[in-house]
């Protein structure tokens, strides 16, 4: 298939679906009992700030939802918005946290964002917000 020149130029539908991602959540079906919801997003990538070297983690995300839960599409195009940035191990997990506690305003929240080795250093970042309650 060949594409001209302009069609070359022009975001790719994932990209367009990338930078226009917002956060989205819906209302939690049971917010009288606490229960907790884990998601784990394999394939972070961001750029580091002082080498310019890709960063590649896993992002792990434990939460117990209070009014409104994280809808999962959103949050893996939100997620994939951090492969061009450049931004620390930790400015990226500290912000994540407090994009997605700001989205849903959950009961308790944690990010571990475990980074591969590189140069033979290994970072585990772990974050949380609120108050944990028993499930």
């Amino acid at each position: 298939m060949n594409r001209n020149v302009s069609e070359a130029k022009a975001p790719l539908y994932g990209e367009r679906a990338i930078s226009e991602a917002q956060l989205i959540c819906f209302e939690n079906p049971n917010a009288s009992r606490p229960y907790e919801i884990s998601i784990e997003l394999p394939e972070f990538t961001c750029l580091c700030p002082f080498s310019g070297y890709p960063d590649f983690a896993v992002i792990r995300l434990l939460y117990q939802p209070n009014q409104m839960v994280l809808e999962l599409k959103a949050i893996k195009l939100y997620i994939n918005s951090y492969r061009d940035r450049k931004i620390s191990h930790e400015e990226a997990a500290n912000k994540i946290l407090d994009d997605l506690v700001q989205a849903c305003a959950p009961s308790w929240m944690q990010i571990e964002a475990d980074f591969n080795p590189r140069g033979n250093v290994h970072m585990v970042v772990r974050i949380s917000h609120g108050a944990k309650n028993i499930c």
